[in-house]
């Protein structure tokens, strides 16, 4: 009995001049790993990441634009906006969140909020690409087509190498009737990404925001140029 007590006391002093070293996972590492989750596509795994690195540091705008962003790449557009609306309260001039936030309304469905959203987010950037290529998608859902094939070439400036913007100035040429531009655009788009010649290829279209009509009317003027 005595030398089951000696031992324990000896444990217990041990134990208590011990002092352990946990390792410690920091905000900036947790959005690391959101990002390399999210690049393979395990968006779950991401947004569990970035949702510690945010509980870690609420203030980080960052942060929480890349939650609110992988949120809507998941299809959780409604958790979405709730992670990018607090960026906004705080920093009525935060370009990235107001980019996502726009992309979000306009995926959902608002198309006037992603209009109003999109515009304040390029009075902000005069150089926003993103700003203005979501603008064009949104204008051409309102029936604005002139002004969607104007945001759609000023997006085509701004990022040359992208067929996107092309591909969205198409669409609004040929609502316009100007199926001669529409055509000549659209191959624009096939000399940047030869893909676009395949009509299956164009469904990755949803992907950057545009509708299911919007990828009908792009599969029309495939069909039309060949």
């Amino acid at each position: 009995m005595f030398w089951k007590s000696f031992y324990i006391s000896i444990f217990v002093v041990a134990m208590l001049r011990f002092e352990p070293v946990f390792a410690t996972t920091s905000a900036s590492e947790y959005r690391s790993i959101g990002l390399s989750y999210r690049a393979n596509e395990r968006y779950d795994d991401a947004i569990a990441a970035f949702k510690k690195s945010v509980a870690l540091e609420p203030q980080n705008a960052s942060g929480r634009v890349l939650l609110g962003w992988t949120q809507h790449l998941a299809g959780q557009e409604k958790a979405a906006a709730q992670s990018l609306l607090p960026v906004i309260y705080n920093d009525p001039q935060y370009v990235p969140a107001f980019n996502a936030l726009g992309i979000v309304y306009l995926v959902n469905g608002d198309v006037a909020a992603a209009v109003v959203t999109h515009t304040w987010a390029a009075m902000l950037k005069p150089n926003n690409e993103i700003a203005y290529y979501n603008l064009s998608l949104s204008l051409h859902q309102l029936k604005l087509y002139s002004l969607a094939v104007s945001t759609a070439t000023k997006a085509a400036q701004l990022e040359p190498n992208n067929p996107h913007p092309l591909v969205a100035k198409a669409i609004a040429y040929w609502n316009l009737g100007d199926f001669t531009s529409a055509k000549l655009t659209y191959r624009q788009a096939l000399n940047l990404d030869s893909r676009y010649n395949n009509s299956f290829f164009l469904e990755h279209l949803q992907k950057a925001a545009f509708s299911q009509s919007q990828i009908a009317i792009a599969k029309q003027i495939l069909l039309a140029k060949k």
